[in-house]
């Protein structure tokens, strides 16, 4: 096992091929080498929300999704919005976080791909809700970096230059972020 800072990344979409895992893709493609991006495969499985299995034993999936967040030193979030808000999946996901610690004073940040002036909602919620799990918001690396599926390459990645460029940028502000004490 790498001794690199683990960098989580968290897609909001279900859909083979979106342009939000894409971006999490090209974010692992150009993350520098002290870094070891992970991204997160284990939102379909997750059980629904009930705060009455919210205990120790915790679901396996739920387990598996906290036990990956407490090893990271930071989060990176890429979500999609749907009916003005977070899907239900990605909803569900932050759900099983509130009761836990592990993401509490963590780095996050998120990374919205949508077309310009989309995805504020996704946003809007998505702030709420790392309030109240005690996220480190990272308001420097939350970047709007539309990303359109004609760019995005045969091995799942971005291939535009500038877009990628970006997404770097916003990887080294947030692992920056990681470092700071």
């Amino acid at each position: 096992m790498s001794s690199h800072p683990v960098l989580l990344l968290l897609s909001g979409s279900l859909r083979s091929g979106s342009s939000n895992e894409a971006a999490l893709r090209t974010a692992q493609a150009v993350a520098p080498a002290h870094v070891r991006p992970v991204l997160y495969a284990g939102l379909a499985g997750l059980p629904h929300f009930n705060p009455d299995h919210d205990t120790e034993p915790l679901p396996a999936p739920v387990a598996a999704l906290r036990a990956a967040i407490a090893e990271a030193a930071a989060v990176l979030v890429c979500t999609p919005e749907y009916a003005g808000t977070l899907p239900g999946s990605f909803k569900n996901l932050l759900d099983w976080t509130v009761g836990g610690t592990e993401i509490c004073d963590k780095p996050v940040a998120w990374l919205n791909v949508a077309a310009p002036g989309r995805g504020q909602g996704a946003e809007a919620t998505l702030r709420t809700v790392l309030g109240y799990t005690g996220a480190h918001i990272v308001e420097p690396a939350c970047a709007q970096i539309p990303v359109h599926p004609q760019s995005v390459g045969a091995d799942g990645t971005v291939t535009d230059p500038a877009v990628r460029d970006r997404i770097r940028d916003v990887v080294a502000l947030l692992t920056a972020a990681e470092a700071q004490p």
